[in-house]
């Protein structure tokens, strides 16, 4: 609030009061919405990282969580980080590659062990469906025995899933929550792949914040176009020359096959943002702040990023931050 409006609402408050006015018709101010961006997990890519979870971000708006991703080691992050486990209750899934999902199950199953009786709904692109069926099969045994210790009936009961279809996936008196393709897959003509499976970025504008999760993106106009004018983007980065040579120093590129290593090499380049291709990003879409995440692997102990997020700075004048496990934004 700015100083003169502070006065101004002063003012007419005093002089309610002056009138003899009773409390109820005094000037009042609501509360301002808090949004509050919480990193839960920063690794990107499947391997274990001693120092950061898997890709999974918590927006705060006043006392609701809304989670998205939810990569392995999802459940303590978030109880690390202070949020109610029990009252998850919306989901957002960028895509379907296992380190933004392997979390769900243990969350989902530690939630109606907790007695949670209201719906969880998990929104996501086209294979979300087929995900959490598999989910629910796995986790169908753990429930037809715990049933009868005292625990809710049907863990099926719990679970509402919405493939995202159209631009707004999501509203409610908090957020709303727009999506967009993005750029992390490109399938071969007729493998019929690209029709069962997409990939997405999420919107979601509050009160005092607009917050944008590009998920794991090549660069994409649609997701420059869903960031504009954005507080803040939350962006994948990634090096691809970086994450070759630990390949080479730990022997990882050596099994692969001559296909394999072409894939793997036109992947990270088109797929994923260099931090050039974030920094071009963040300018044009005019965005306030950046916040990368996704980090991955470089073989460096405690690597801090810092050159990257250098490298995002000489091409966006804004902030820029090198997000790490449980940080809050």
């Amino acid at each position: 609030m700015t100083i003169s409006i502070w006065l101004r609402l002063s003012a007419a408050a005093l002089l309610a009061t002056s009138l003899g006015a009773s409390a109820d018709s005094q000037v009042r101010v609501a509360p301002a919405v808090r949004t509050v961006i919480v990193t839960l997990g920063t690794a990107g890519g499947p391997p274990p990282r001693a120092d950061r979870s898997q890709p999974a971000n918590a927006l705060v708006v006043d006392d609701t969580t809304y989670l998205i991703d939810a990569g392995e080691n999802v459940v303590r992050q978030i109880e690390k980080a202070g949020i109610d486990y029990r009252r998850v209750g919306r989901i957002f899934l960028t895509h379907n590659h296992s380190d933004h999902t392997l979390g769900l199950p243990a969350l989902i199953a530690t939630q109606w062990e907790a007695q949670r009786r209201e719906p969880v709904q998990i929104f996501g692109p086209a294979g979300t469906r087929r995900l959490v069926d598999g989910m629910l099969a796995f986790l169908s045994v753990n429930s037809e025995i715990r049933r009868f210790e005292g625990h809710p009936s049907s863990i099926t009961d719990m679970i509402s899933v919405t493939e995202v279809g159209a631009p707004v996936v999501y509203r409610d008196s908090l957020v709303t929550v727009t999506a967009v393709e993005n750029d992390h897959y490109h399938f071969p003509a007729g493998s019929g792949a690209a029709d069962r499976n997409k990939s997405y970025a999420y919107r979601f504008d509050t009160a005092s914040r607009s917050v944008v999760f590009t998920g794991d993106t090549g660069p994409s106009p649609a997701v420059l176009k869903l960031a504009k004018g954005a507080d803040v983007l939350v962006s994948e980065v990634s090096v691809a020359s970086e994450v070759l040579a630990m390949f080479k120093r730990t022997g990882r590129w050596d099994i692969k096959t001559p296909a394999e290593q072409r894939d793997w090499i036109r992947h990270q380049i088109e797929e994923h943002l260099s931090p050039e291709d974030v920094a071009a990003l963040a300018t044009a879409a005019g965005v306030k702040e950046v916040v990368l995440t996704h980090l991955t692997p470089t073989g460096i102990p405690g690597d801090d990023y810092a050159r990257w997020a250098a490298a995002v700075r000489r091409g966006f004048k804004g902030k820029v931050i090198v997000a790490s496990d449980l940080g809050r934004y």
